[in-house]
């Protein structure tokens, strides 16, 4: 990766294209399979919310491998990790960090949280309390902290991953959708097919409890190199027609009380084209779009009490909006050869 200085002494980032973003993507998924097992469309998906520059939301049922596939994706690119165990008792100061007295100052000293780092993982965020949990709006939103009036920038780049258990309500406390909506994605692992439950017997009978997490594949410098390349990615109009046409599908929908927001649209937009990049194009599909429609929608729509005491799932309106809007013809000049992507 080439950096060039400004006049100004900032860093210049040059943006990869996208055929060396493909080739990073496969290294990168290819590595964390070596770990993690069944979850590839996950963590595809994942991934391209990270070159997104956006944050992901792992929302299924325990021990189906998320924090393990945080751990494993943070290693893999090169991110400095931290994991926040979420808790009823877990403060704010816990995540964003506080001021102590230094006695030999005679100052305070801000001591930065967790939240300073390349990649957080807060595990069963859903545990947290709503104070503690809108700590981190600030760090998704802005990519800085406000703690007594002073604000201090996360590194970069910085991204949440957290996890969420869907099936307790004892001691948890729902994300609200003001939180919800911060998540670029909401990603679920599902349960792994018996070939795949077999390899993860295999591993753990090799590995152990705590298997070795793999090195790195790409740098910080490198990573965000790749995330600028996602600018390039061009988004033509009937491609952004249909990505308006699918968001307003969500509000019209009957079982739908509130719609997906233009924040919403934008974000579609964003993973689309992460898709792409990664499959090595410099232009985005409808496919791209269907692709990434689920993941970044879903967690967006609040539902009509009708629909939610019937047990529709969010998922399932947008397939069903999938269904109805007409995608544009994807034939075009040049169109060939491009790389799948899981």
């Amino acid at each position: 990766m080439t950096t060039t200085s400004s006049s100004a002494g900032l860093t210049q980032i040059t943006p990869l294209p996208p055929n060396e973003i493909a080739g990073l993507a496969a290294a990168v998924l290819d590595r964390i399979s070596t770990v993690v097992v069944g979850a590839d469309r996950a963590l595809a998906l994942a991934l391209a919310a990270v070159l997104a520059r956006g944050h992901v939301l792992f929302e299924d049922v325990p021990g189906l491998g998320k924090t393990l596939a945080a751990r494993t994706l943070a290693a893999v690119l090169g991110l400095s990790f931290r994991r926040l165990q979420c808790t009823p008792d877990l403060l704010p100061g816990d995540v964003t960090g506080s001021f102590v007295f230094s006695p030999g100052s005679s100052t305070f000293d801000f001591h930065p949280g967790p939240v300073f780092t390349g990649l957080l993982l807060a595990d069963e965020i859903n545990r947290a309390t709503p104070k503690t949990q809108s700590a981190l709006l600030e760090a998704m939103q802005e990519a800085q902290v406000t703690v007594e009036g002073s604000t201090f920038a996360l590194p970069q780049p910085f991204h949440l991953l957290a996890t969420s258990n869907p099936i307790e309500y004892e001691g948890t406390f729902a994300l609200p959708e003001a939180q919800l909506d911060r998540f670029l994605v909401r990603l679920e692992f599902g349960y792994p097919d018996d070939n795949r439950e077999r390899e993860i017997l295999r591993r753990a009978l090799r590995a152990g409890a705590s298997p070795t997490l793999p090195g790195p594949v790409i740098d910080t410098a490198t990573l965000l190199a790749a995330q600028a390349g996602m600018e390039t990615v061009a988004v033509e109009e009937d491609v952004i027609g249909y990505c308006v046409a699918i968001a307003a599908g969500t509000r019209q929908h009957a079982a739908v009380e509130v719609g997906a927001s233009p924040r919403a649209t934008v974000a579609l937009v964003s993973v689309a084209r992460a898709l792409a990049a990664m499959a090595g194009r410099a232009f985005v599909l409808p496919d791209d779009v269907k692709r990434a429609a689920g993941p970044v929608l879903a967690h967006r729509l609040t539902l009509t009490p009708d629909a939610w005491a019937r047990r529709v799932r969010s998922t399932a309106v947008v397939e069903d909006v999938l269904g109805a809007v007409a995608a544009p013809g994807a034939a075009r000049s040049l169109r060939v050869g491009h790389r799948s992507v899981p």
